[in-house]
């Protein structure tokens, strides 16, 4: 096989050439490498190889539906034992994983050898994949943008055809921004759908699930159907689900559903005109089709969900900076982490546990309402971000900011920056561009992002479906149907 066609197939269509003789695992992982060293260079994609464990295992009994089929994980939550995991950050760079993650133990029965790890922004805070000690990934569609975060490095891999399905995660639209800005297929599972074990029972607070981005959905529910399933000690368990969601893919969607939908920022901030439109353009095919469709609100104060949804960031940040003493041998200090990642572990430091509580009841009466709006909808649709991707450095601090950062940081006040007015800066320049996706994080419903629009610039633009806790399998459905119509945008 040669690179050129080897960057055409999914997973599923390589495990197939596998599983004919038709190629060898060997031959796949050396095809990957060859992808891997042509590319990254420029995109920056994958920051840790493990070439001659995937090439040592591919001489191994390989098993399951992806047997022989190369993969990227993400450089944070997804461990290989013995292997580093950083999460984008220097101060983790001794920190050498002491078990393999349950994701990870799942996906290698599943036949997947494992190439190397892809960039994050630090501690996968951000929507944009920066990291300083890393430097940038880029996009494949334009490297002078960004990919998106935090899965930046596995939407850059697969959109540039390094593998077919790269690991992933999200906890605020993390899996569904990368596959906006890369032209790609990203599902968040519903909460506890998938492991996120053993060294955690639940990831931010259960904001975080565990899953990939992957060129077509097939192989997305595919993956799932390996993941899906009780976890021990998992704090929280997903409405069961007891057929394979890739056999789901040929079941007929009733077009008597109803969709609602939804251009309008939740937190009142402006959306791109390219983002509107590939709603609308989306909604106006599936009217054609013959569901029912309405403009509609989503029944929750998006004020609340950004205010809440912060309320946690702030203190799972504060919780990582201080849980690196295990690693430093000391406690963290400014000039361990970047500036903006000391700064929200000052916010979470200031961050009363009255307050974290109050926020956790928010996504409790967002999810029963959401519940209630899926009683009468089937789906709910909006852009998944609000703007197309970012040029490359746009997001970073300006000197001033640089300044006080530093400044304030080592003074260690959270009160002098909320008084300065840095901090509500920040959270409108975080949350501007993607107002869309964290509700389904704090709800614990599943969302997906579909390719389903290029700018005039020739950027992708995503648009996103939730759906009701435990129904992966309608948006499955949704995609695949909208995989085989004209709107699919793939690079």
């Amino acid at each position: 096989m040669k690179l050129e066609e080897y960057i055409k197939y999914d997973g599923l269509a390589l495990a197939e050439l596998v599983k004919n003789n038709q190629i060898t695992p060997r031959e796949l992982v050396e095809l990957a490498i060859s992808r891997i060293e042509t590319k990254n260079p420029e995109l920056n994609a994958v920051i840790h190889t493990m070439y001659e464990q995937a090439k040592n295992a591919s001489n191994q009994e390989l098993k399951g539906p992806f047997a022989g089929v190369p993969m990227l994980l993400k450089n944070i939550s997804q461990e290989i034992k013995g292997e580093p995991l950083t999460a984008g950050s220097k101060a983790l760079l001794n920190y050498r994983s002491k078990e393999d993650s349950e994701y990870v133990i799942r996906l290698r029965q599943s036949g997947f050898l494992f190439l190397g790890q892809t960039n994050v922004p630090e501690l996968a805070l951000m929507a944009i994949t920066e990291p300083s000690h890393y430097g940038p990934s880029r996009n494949p569609w334009n490297p002078d943008f960004t990919p998106g975060g935090s899965s930046g490095g596995s939407g850059a891999a697969v959109a540039a055809g390094m593998v077919p399905i790269a690991g992933a995660n999200d906890g605020g639209g993390s899996i569904r921004i990368p596959a906006a800005y890369c032209g790609l297929f990203g599902l968040k599972p519903t909460r506890g759908r998938t492991p996120v074990g053993p060294q955690f029972g639940r990831y931010w607070q259960g904001a975080s699930a565990e899953h990939v981005l992957t060129r077509s959905v097939r192989d997305s529910a595919a993956v799932l159907d390996q993941l899906a399933g009780t976890e021990k000690a998992s704090a929280f368990s997903a409405p069961p689900y007891d057929e394979s969601y890739l056999i789901s893919l040929d079941k007929p969607l009733d077009r008597q559903r109803k969709i609602a939908f939804s251009t309008k920022s939740p937190i009142g901030t402006e959306v791109h005109a390219e983002c509107v439109e590939a709603v609308m353009k989306t909604v106006l095919h599936l009217e054609s089709l013959g569901y029912k469709i309405e403009k509609v609100d989503a029944p929750v104060d998006g004020k609340k969900i950004a205010n809440s949804y912060l309320t946690m960031y702030f203190g799972e940040v504060s919780a990582s900076l201080a849980s690196m003493e295990q690693v430093l041998g000391r406690k963290a200090a400014f000039r361990d982490v970047e500036p903006t990642t000391w700064l929200l572990g000052l916010l979470g430091k200031a961050t009363t546990a009255q307050e974290f509580v109050l926020g956790l009841r928010e996504w409790d009466i967002a999810a029963y309402e959401m519940e209630r709006f899926h009683e009468t909808y089937d789906f709910y649709v909006t852009p998944t971000t609000a703007f197309p991707p970012a040029k490359i450095g746009e997001h970073d601090l300006k000197s001033v900011e640089k300044i006080a950062l530093q400044v304030t940081g080592k003074i260690g006040s959270a009160k002098l920056l909320k008084k300065m007015g840095i901090v509500d800066q920040l959270v409108k320049d975080s949350l501007k561009r993607v107002p869309f996706t964290q509700l389904a994080n704090l709800t614990g419903q599943p969302a997906m992002s579909v390719p389903l629009h290029l700018t005039e610039e020739g950027l992708p633009v995503g648009v996103q479906f939730m759906a009701a806790r435990g129904r992966e399998d309608l948006l499955l459905q949704m995609a695949r149907q909208l995989e085989q119509s004209e709107l699919w945008k793939l690079k």
